[in-house]
């Protein structure tokens, strides 16, 4: 999805809280890259107040998931 198409979908939404989580959940499953999601952010004032956030937490989750250990069986 580039900024115009996530744009286009956030003209829907009404509330800005709401618009900010989707991006966010957009992000985080993979469907937004960084880049747009920051221009998006930057565009719509939410760089100073909510960018660092989402990517602070987007950050430490992906931590988290690399620290858990899968077994792997040798044979």
């Amino acid at each position: 999805m580039n900024s115009e198409e996530l744009n286009w979908l956030l003209e829907t939404i009404l509330d800005e809280r709401t618009a900010e989580r989707f991006v966010s959940a957009q992000y985080e499953r993979r469907r937004l890259s960084s880049k747009v999601m920051a221009d998006v952010a930057r565009e719509r004032g939410w760089i100073n107040r909510t960018a660092n956030q989402l990517l602070n937490r987007t950050m430490r989750q992906s931590t988290e998931y690399a620290k858990t250990e899968l077994p792997v069986a040798i044979t």
